[in-house]
């Protein structure tokens, strides 16, 4: 019975006007455009300079930053009062104010003060971009340190190097570490969503009554409903993954069997998720909400934009009971790191469990009449 079952469940998305064209188009599109958008790399920081010295050595220190890719030029200002208005009128992001006397300091002291001023209203444009100023004007100092050690016949003070080796993601490229993420967001929002919404579509048609006063047991019942959407989930992933190695050239560094066996049970979390939410809504307009309700909450609280470690105790707490936080950790773990199904066995379990405990909910609040 079960295979008929099965078989109307797959005709009746067939002949959905809607739901293929979704099926196929929505990863597209959030594949080939996500991944630039969403980009917490700090880049095109307009700054404002403030040039009270007007020598040699402040013009070279101007031309530095102006040649930097994070920073754009805005303006050079004749005060700071004058560089304020451009922080007011959001010209500029950050402010320097480069001192009289930059010059003569530098050489005869070695050492001069200058100031950043940020706008803090975006405060991780404001501190990032601090900091990517002050990494600039260290290596300028290094380098006006070492062009006057030799002239003046100073011994040259031993410097510790430091090369930075960057492990996984060698040059830190914000889109391969995002594509994985976008993958378990897309998997979460279709195999969330189209099982919650085809349950309470039935009931608003009427159809679903057919079924209540039928011979089929309530588990028969939501495993029909359960299985075509475990199946779109693979066609999904499947399509996600080939997007992203014909357009970004990412393949995962793991085996791709471990993809899909994550895949597998993650798929039955959100389903099993998504049966629940339609058996305690009536209308596709509750159903919606709710299931949108929990969705904002899962990802926000997911690690996919901000590290979980960078949450407050008590969020970090509450992350523990996520489905999301597990499987980015695994897809971002098997495609950038190469980690297998032993190295994941915490993240499996917790999706096992996840998995039985939303799919025997879905079964057991099923309310089956006649």
């Amino acid at each position: 019975m079960i295979k008929f079952l099965i078989e109307k469940e797959f005709k009746q998305i067939a002949r959905h006007s809607f739901i293929p064209k979704l099926i196929f188009v929505m990863p597209l599109v959030m594949m080939l455009f996500l991944p630039w958008v969403a980009d917490m790399e700090m880049k095109n920081i307009n700054i404002s300079i403030v040039d009270n010295d007007h020598s040699s050595y402040s013009e070279r220190l101007v031309e530095k930053i102006a040649a930097s890719t994070y920073f754009v030029l805005s303006d050079i200002s004749a005060d700071n009062d004058e560089a304020m208005k451009s922080i007011e009128a959001n010209v500029a992001d950050l402010i320097l104010e480069i001192p009289s006397g930059f010059e003569r300091n530098l050489i005869r002291e070695g050492a001069v003060d200058m100031m950043i001023s940020a706008n803090a209203v975006n405060s991780t444009k404001g501190g990032i971009g601090s900091s990517y100023l002050s990494v600039i004007l260290n290596d300028y100092a290094s380098e006006i340190r070492e062009s006057l050690m030799p002239v003046q016949g100073k011994t040259v003070v031993p410097v510790v190097g430091i090369v930075s080796q960057n492990r996984f993601n060698p040059h830190l490229d914000y889109k391969i570490f995002m594509i994985p993420a976008l993958i378990v967001m897309l998997l979460t929002m279709i195999g969330g969503f189209l099982p919650a919404l085809n349950i309470v579509g039935e009931k608003e048609q009427g159809t679903i009554e057919q079924m209540n006063v039928s011979p089929v047991g309530k588990f028969t019942f939501i495993i029909a409903k359960l299985i075509p959407y475990w199946v779109i989930g693979f066609v999904i992933l499947s399509l996600c993954m080939l997007v992203a190695f014909v357009v970004y050239g990412l393949v995962p560094a793991g085996s791709i069997a471990t993809v899909y066996f994550f895949s597998a049970l993650y798929i039955l979390v959100v389903s099993g998720l998504g049966l629940v939410i339609s058996n305690y809504a009536d209308t596709m307009q509750q159903a919606m909400f709710i299931m949108f309700f929990f969705m904002m909450i899962l990802l926000l609280m997911s690690g996919l934009f901000t590290p979980v470690t960078s949450m407050p105790d008590w969020a970090q707490a509450i992350t523990v009971i996520n489905p999301l936080k597990y499987f980015i950790d695994v897809m971002r773990a098997v495609y950038l790191k190469g980690s297998n199904i032993l190295q994941l066995h915490a993240q499996a379990m917790a999706l096992c469990c996840f998995a039985v405990f939303f799919n025997l909910w879905a079964v057991l609040s099923y309310r089956k009449r006649g």
